[in-house]
């Protein structure tokens, strides 16, 4: 994400989020450390779903077998 990204995404002004980097650094760092573990929860999701399609795929080869 952009930081326009995010500060549509938290309904604030570009700036605000600028200023919050500078003049609120721990705020600033939590929510940034908040959207990375949302995007690592959502990316870990898709691995998983894709990893037990192919376990489903391979077991479904064996079992014709």
């Amino acid at each position: 994400m952009t930081k326009r990204d995010i500060a549509g995404f938290l309904g604030v002004d570009v700036q605000t989020l600028r200023n919050w980097q500078k003049t609120r650094p721990n705020l600033y760092r939590v929510i940034m450390q908040g959207l990375a573990i949302e995007e690592a929860v959502k990316e870990s999701k898709e691995h998983y779903e894709k990893l037990s399609s192919i376990a489903k795929d391979a077991q479904k080869y064996v079992m014709k077998k």
